[in-house]
């Protein structure tokens, strides 16, 4: 087995790199080769709580500088993210497992996110209204709320935090990001090169930890909001847990993604599309591609057909492997959660149509599992109830377009869908009927561009507004609105009025 020397890492507060003090440490491993990299210190809740002053301080001065110099510094972070996507791309492959090409992908949308933040000013505007009455003005302006925290997952090492946090820097508040430990290398960077920027000490932070850091940020009464992604049940937890604490929370959660193939649809075209959107990333994309649910017997068998002949030429391998089609699982604990998965649903009756339970790689001790498929899949088995993060994907088969709408329908999650065919008409029922909260047609992965919202429905999603777009903006500010008289000085006003303001 292949070693690597073993890097001792840091958070980032107050513009420097920090030792942790909690003398808790935790591994993070290189999944392609299945070896220890790196130790990631585990911060404790006095460390947190330190953390949050200095921001406090750094907001402070922040809220204070023009928009217009903000926006300078934006600009310089965007610049130096692309100017690094190759290094970046490295350290997400390394971490993560991803393949250097998906990786890059990743980094080009966190470059959408940080391009809409530059619109910052415009969403900024508030309104204004002359002589409302009694020579009064009204006008809104959007405050920042203070110190607000991201809790980032690890399929998305810079996209999500680039996307969670941008915006809110944008408008004036203070970060501390705690990205996942599994994937601390890239947020690090992140810090590197907002310094580089110029972001003042203390605007941006990164505690790395796990519980106990982020029950810290939860409850400290000065983190005013909360941005979450990762798994249903965690998503919820910090839900309550924020929201009782008195923030304002938006917790993102997983998904159960459907593919709906109508009959009238080029399967090729269909088939290709579901293999990138199901299997790309080993599956560890919350808007991956759960089920392909075929419309009829028919369909369903030529598609089956095509897509055990197309799993077949998928290549599995390490991140910079430039063969690959996809890469390894985040660690040994993932890869076992979906094997069991696996098991489990052919204990269930499920069909194993393609099995990626041994896959060919240079380095078996990574933490692989190849492109797996299961026909016949009905909605009481559980691997059609809960999120496999990892690259087992359903064939769920039914007998008209309304009998899938309702099986979507019926699903907790309602995080993205989509529909394959040639019909404008099947088109338009499935979009204004389906309960999801991200749809596309004949768009294979339905995520939409850094300036729309993100956001799922159902239990794919909690709390306020959307990821990404302009709910970004709304969430992370607060509208103040002012009503303002300059009277006549010579103006003598000799009564005193006692009834409700009125026009």
């Amino acid at each position: 087995m292949k070693t690597e020397q073993i890097e001792k890492l840091t958070h980032f507060i107050n513009g420097k790199k920090v030792e942790g003090k909690s003398n808790r440490y935790g591994d993070v491993y290189n999944p392609s080769l299945g070896v220890k990299i790196a130790e990631v210190p585990l911060a404790s809740k006095e460390e947190v709580d330190e953390v949050i002053t200095l921001a406090k301080q750094g907001f402070n001065e922040w809220s204070k500088v023009s928009v217009a110099k903000r926006m300078d510094v934006l600009r310089k972070f965007r610049d130096l993210l692309a100017k690094n996507t190759d290094k970046l791309a490295e350290i997400i492959g390394r971490e993560n497992g991803k393949t250097i090409d998906d990786a890059k992908g990743e980094i080009s949308r966190g470059i959408e996110s940080v391009d809409f933040a530059l619109s910052a000013p415009q969403l900024l505007k508030g309104e204004h209204s002359v002589n409302v009455g009694g020579d009064i003005n009204a006008y809104s302006m959007h405050k920042p709320l203070g110190v607000v925290t991201c809790i980032a997952p690890f399929n998305f090492p810079i996209m999500v935090p680039v996307a969670m946090s941008t915006m809110a820097v944008a408008v004036g508040n203070a970060m501390i990001l705690k990205p996942s430990e599994k994937v601390p290398f890239s947020a690090l960077f992140l810090s590197e090169l907002w310094d580089e920027a110029g972001l003042p000490a203390g605007v941006w932070n990164v505690v790395n930890g796990d519980k106990e850091a982020v029950d810290a940020l939860l409850e400290h009464k000065d983190v005013k909001a909360v941005s979450f992604v990762g798994s249903t049940q965690v998503a919820e937890a910090i839900y309550e847990k924020g929201t009782k604490h008195h923030k304002r929370v938006q917790a993102f959660g997983g998904g159960k993604n459907s593919m709906i193939i109508m009959p009238d649809t080029d399967l090729d075209h269909a088939v290709n599309s579901f293999v990138g959107a199901a299997f790309g990333a080993a599956s560890q994309r919350c808007m991956a591609i759960s089920n392909a649910i075929p419309v009829g017997k028919e369909t369903a068998d030529a598609f089956v057909a095509k897509l055990k002949e197309k799993i077949k030429e998928l290549k599995v391998g390490t991140f910079d492997d430039k063969n690959a089609d996809f890469g390894a699982l985040i660690s040994a604990e993932s890869k076992e959660s979906v094997l069991k998965a696996l098991e489990n649903a052919i204990e269930e009756g499920a069909d194993l149509a393609a099995d990626g339970r041994n896959p060919k790689v240079k380095h078996p001790e990574g933490y692989y599992v190849g492109a797996t498929l299961l026909d016949h899949v009905t909605p009481d088995m559980e691997v059609y109830k809960q999120e496999v993060f990892g690259p087992v994907r359903n064939v769920v088969r039914v007998d008209t377009l309304e009998e899938a709408i309702d099986l979507i329908n019926e699903h907790e999650f309602g995080n993205g869908v989509t529909i394959f065919t040639d019909s404008g008409s099947a088109a338009r029922t499935f979009t204004e009927n389906i309960e999801v909260g991200m749809v596309g047609v004949n768009v294979p992965i339905p995520i939409p561009v850094g300036y729309h919202n993100f956001g799922g429905w159902k239990r794919s999603s909690f709390g306020e507004g959307q990821m990404f777009g302009p709910d970004t903006a709304r969430f992370f500010t607060k509208r103040k609105t002012v009503s303002e008289r300059w009277p006549d000085t010579s103006y003598n006003e000799s009564k005193t009025d006692f009834s409700f303001p009125n026009n």
